[in-house]
């Protein structure tokens, strides 16, 4: 529970390189999440080699913290595997959050980065990586060492947001 707790949106990373051993275990936490029919839509493009985060980077205005991370998945969502349409988002969302909170647990920083919510961005994305029809950008997710400190729990519970039983 702890790193549901901690986890932060990290945007500023140090210098230092992501092990290969630690970027499997986040895309083994993303191919972990649950999927509606258990369609699991989800394909990866891992990114590390500078001048392609720096174009990463400008594929959305909110993109910019990719270049400066060590490595930034590409979500993708592979239509061919999708079952039930309406549910490839949601399947998506739970794989970003696993990788989320296993970059948390392995002491990185990282931040989700939405990109199936904009048109021009999601366009942007498959010409950047020449993607076919059935491929569908959903995120991006920037990872590193943070720039400076550790992530420390910050209390959201709010006892008004939750209703038993009705509305009110």
């Amino acid at each position: 529970m702890e790193e549901i707790f901690t986890r932060r949106s990290i945007r500023k990373f140090s210098q230092q390189p992501v092990e290969k051993e630690k970027i499997d275990l986040m895309l083994r936490a993303g191919m972990q999440a649950p999927s509606a029919h258990n369609q699991q839509p989800w394909e990866f493009i891992v990114v590390q080699n500078k001048d392609t985060l720096n174009r990463l980077s400008l594929t959305t205005p909110y993109a910019k913290p990719a270049a400066g991370s060590a490595v930034t998945l590409v979500l993708l969502a592979n239509s061919k595997n999708i079952r039930i349409e309406s549910a490839w988002q949601q399947d998506m969302g739970a794989s970003a959050e696993n990788i989320l909170l296993e970059a948390t647990h392995l002491g990185l920083g990282a931040v989700w980065i939405g990109i199936a919510t904009s048109d021009a961005a999601a366009e942007n994305i498959k010409n950047l990586f020449q993607l076919p029809d059935h491929i569908r950008p959903f995120s991006l997710i920037a990872i590193g060492c943070p720039e400076s400190g550790r992530n420390v729990f910050v209390d959201r519970y709010s006892e008004a947001k939750v209703h038993y039983e009705k509305w009110q």
